[in-house]
């Protein structure tokens, strides 16, 4: 198991155009780099990872079961994207519990501002990972496209395995009944790699 810190990947200001579902107007613009500001003052980039061996089995075709070691899933999603590989990174991201004040803070004071937050905290967080997975490319040959619970058929409820599988607490996140992340803008996900 491995706990990084990151310092803060380069801003794609396309990404939070999109999150934000806006026009790249001089308004907006602005509004985004005034937002930024302030956000670059609240805003860590930790993670957490562990490496994994998985194992399917004769049925897993048919029904998608798959062994991660830390628990076993049926999702022909998952399946189908780690089919041709022996092992796994298992991680998390966050961002930090700042940029969730600044949301809300902001969903008062000023709804355009939070909006604006919110897009910040995805795309820096889906920064993160990106950054991540680059370097998990460089080290492995061949590695599959970043898998997260909730996406295709894979269950949400596999979150609580990854709770138990990393300690998560270390970069400061935690996991609600609904299972929700808190800070919300974390992310867990599953990168197949040979």
């Amino acid at each position: 198991m491995e706990i990084l810190s990151f310092k803060a990947p380069p801003v794609n200001k396309k990404e939070i155009l999109r999150y934000m579902k806006s026009g790249e107007t001089q308004e907006v613009c602005s509004l985004i780099k005034e937002c930024l500001i302030e956000a670059e003052k609240v805003l860590s980039y930790n993670l957490v990872y562990e490496k994994f061996p998985i194992r399917f089995f004769d049925e897993s075709a048919d029904n998608g079961l798959i062994d991660l070691c830390f628990a076993k899933v049926y999702s022909k999603d998952l399946h189908k994207n780690l089919r041709n590989f022996s092992e796994i990174i298992l991680f998390a991201a966050s961002v930090g519990i700042g940029i969730d004040r600044l949301i809300a803070r902001y969903s008062i004071l000023s709804p355009s501002k939070a909006l604006c937050f919110q897009a910040i905290g995805a795309e820096r967080v889906e920064a993160l990972c990106d950054k991540f997975n680059d370097e998990i490319k460089a080290q492995y040959r061949k590695t599959a496209p970043r898998f997260s619970p909730g996406y295709g058929d894979l269950d949400l409820a596999l979150q609580k395995e990854i709770f138990k599988a990393l300690p998560m607490q270390k970069i400061g996140v935690s996991l609600g009944d609904s299972l929700l992340m808190s800070p919300s803008k974390s992310v867990t996900a599953i990168i197949g790699i040979d």
